[in-house]
């Protein structure tokens, strides 16, 4: 009878647990705090042992798995791929290493790069760590003044190009700026450059060079985007770089490579595709994860619909990373059989829009979606892993106990769409907090501005992303820049961006809300959302440039699309205009680029002169249309006259 009564109990306590951690996600958030004293503990290990600098982590990885595959890469189909066990490439990075010292590159001092995806941009990285040094990794699809601001904003003096005629062409328009102005040496790392490289003696760079190396010297300097001006640098430092290995496996299910024994057998290291820009800090941050922890690194040398399944394939790769539209474009080509030919388990990104999650993993059989978010410079970071439906398309979770615990530091607030700064009382000046399923701009509050690492060289703009006196006086928060929310759950969705939000019938668009459902109708195989100005009219009216395939034009449903807007949206919400992409035109990095086509309106003039797409045409509603019709030059003179209203 006791038995039976302590079993009965037994079983209702652990149905109450069950039932708990299913409510309250307590699981979760228990793992995420046991990780984090994981990471402070091998920070102090490191630190103690003067080895904080990421050479240790990849060089323990070269001894204990010296034979298995570190590097797999293949320029394109047509080329044979090309292996490097971590014995080769341990090698190799010190021949870099040594290369490095004799051009001139110093402990504790930055270089940059100007590489495009290749092994050899992986080990002048790992070389760089080996003489104490960090590489600037320079976008190299940069020209001008934008590619001398971001050399002259890292202040290194050595400056290594790839051989890429592209690259060598930017570098050579303005060699003399660099030379001269800056006082950098250029080295293009043409044939002969790497042959003489690689007949060094694989001699490792002694310890004292990484005696210096602190928490907050950085692995690497990238930078922001640079949409709307100079890019804006930003270090990743070393003592933040300690999670760029096992937490990444604990939510992929990657596993590293093991050595056999007497008492194991061996295990092959999975393998992690990656042919996102490697200058780009989710890139590069994959590819050092892969490398510190012993996994094994494909290599991409670019994005490309057409390459893409054949290198997973090839490669046999169990993840992937992604940005921005990646999911999108692979899915808007035609079935094939790699579809499913291939080996994945996990992706690993941020960016993909709710409107083709779930496709995107039914069609390929991708198991887990490890969606982040964060910004370059960022301090907010959120993380959703999504093994089923109840994560899906949303960017971050949070248990119970976490969301307790960041109740006072991730904070929405109420945005002044007309400012684009927070909302403000007009007696007290203080901010409006909101309830998180609402949402708002996030903020988080700092105990010091040294809570945020700034950008690089450049303390104007790192003042400029704080707020003081939000709530009380004397208060300090860092502003995001993006606005969230939070449901009940603890799940965060994105909402927009400052900046992109606009207002049109004195009520406020999200982008975002536009672009994902107009996605959602047959045809339309991407959305960018934005307002324009319009003669004669207060505020923004919705624009939404949308790409149609060639071939499905003639038959699309214009009506339809209104109807399907209208339907799910508010009436102010609703586009006014649409413009037809002639062709897709993300960015470098897989984003959507609004700023040119903001600025380019509705202007039928503009639109055929300008460079965001001179086949671009535009429709609109007019009062009280029921379809969207082609927009021309004439109505467009009518909206200045003042003789149409929208």
């Amino acid at each position: 009878m006791a038995l039976a009564l302590a079993a009965t109990t037994t079983a209702g306590a652990a149905a109450t647990a069950a039932y708990l951690d299913a409510r309250l996600h307590l699981r979760k958030d228990l793992a995420d705090y046991r990780e984090s004293r994981h990471l402070a503990r091998l920070g102090a290990r490191l630190a103690r042992e003067n080895k904080r600098s990421l050479w240790y982590q990849f060089e323990e990885q070269a001894h204990k798995l010296p034979n298995e595959q570190a590097i797999w890469y293949r320029p394109s189909p047509a080329d044979t791929a090309v292996q490097f066990s971590y014995k080769q490439v341990y090698e190799n990075v010190c021949r870099w290493a040594g290369f490095l010292q004799e051009v001139g590159v110093r402990p504790g001092e930055l270089m940059s790069c100007y590489l495009v995806n290749s092994p050899e941009f992986m080990f002048n990285l790992l070389g760089c760590w080996g003489v104490g040094s960090a590489p600037a990794m320079i976008n190299y699809n940069l020209a001008g003044d934008g590619l001398v601001h971001c050399l002259q904003v890292a202040g290194g003096k050595v400056l290594v190009v790839d051989a890429d005629a592209g690259c060598v062409e930017r570098i050579e328009a303005v060699r003399s700026r660099i030379e001269k102005e800056l006082g950098m040496r250029i080295i293009i790392l043409d044939e002969a450059i790497k042959a003489a490289i690689y007949a060094r003696d694989p001699v490792r760079p002694p310890n004292s060079f990484r005696d210096g190396v602190t928490g907050t010297f950085p692995i690497f300097l990238f930078y922001t985007s640079g949409t709307t001006g100079h890019p804006k640098a930003c270090p990743f430092e070393t003592q933040r770089s300690y999670g760029l290995g096992f937490p990444r496996h604990r939510t992929t299910g990657l596993k590293p490579g093991q050595t056999a024994s007497l008492l194991r057998r061996g295990r092959k290291a999975d393998v992690w595709y990656d042919c996102m820009p490697l200058y780009h800090g989710t890139g590069c941050t994959v590819a050092i994860g892969c490398l510190i922890s012993g996994l094994t690194l494909a290599i991409g040398r670019k994005f490309s619909v057409r390459n893409f399944w054949p290198d997973v394939h090839d490669s046999h790769a169990n993840a992937f990373v992604y940005v921005g539209e990646t999911a999108r474009y692979l899915l808007a080509a035609p079935p094939s059989r790699l579809d499913r030919g291939h080996k994945l388990k996990a992706m690993y990104g941020n960016g993909m829009r709710p409107d083709v999650w779930l496709k995107f993993q039914e069609r390929f059989g991708i198991e887990t979606v490890n969606e982040f978010f964060n910004s370059t410079e960022g301090m907010l970071s959120l993380l959703n892993v999504c093994r089923g439906p109840f994560h899906a398309a949303h960017v971050g979770h949070h248990g119970w106990l976490k969301r307790r615990e960041l109740w006072g530091k991730i904070v929405p607030v109420e945005i002044d769409h007309e400012t684009g700064g927070m909302w403000r009382d007009g007696l007290t000046g203080f901010a409006k907090r909101t309830s998180y399923e609402l949402g708002g701009e996030i903020i988080i509050k700092c105990a010091s501005e040294r809570e945020f690492v700034g950008y690089y060289n450049n303390p104007t703009a790192t003042a400029g992303r704080f707020e003081r006196d939000v709530f009380v006086k004397g208060d300090l928060y860092y502003r995001t820049g993006d606005a969230l929310r939070r449901d009940g759950d603890g799940r965060w969705f994105f909402l927009d961006r400052l900046g992109d939000t606009f207002r049109w019938k004195s009520e406020n668009v999200s982008t975002a809300q536009v672009a994902e459902h107009l996605g959602r109708f047959p045809g339309v195989v991407e959305t960018n959302v934005y307002g324009v100005e319009v003669p004669s009219h207060d505020g923004r009216a919705g624009c939404a440039a949308i790409y149609i395939r060639p071939e499905d034009r003639a038959s699309f449903n214009w009506k339809g699309l209104l109807d399907h807007a209208r339907l799910g949206l508010p009436k102010y919400a609703v586009p006014v205009f649409l413009r037809v992409l002639e062709r897709q035109s993300p960015m470098h990095n897989n984003k959507q680029n609004k700023v040119p086509l903001r600025k380019e309106g509705v202007d039928v003039r503009k639109i055929r002169e300008g460079e965001a797409g001179r086949g671009d045409v535009i429709f609109w509603v007019r009062g009280g249309g029921e379809r969207y019709e082609e927009f021309g030059e004439g109505d467009y003179a009518m909206l200045v006259e003042g003789k149409a209203r929208l």
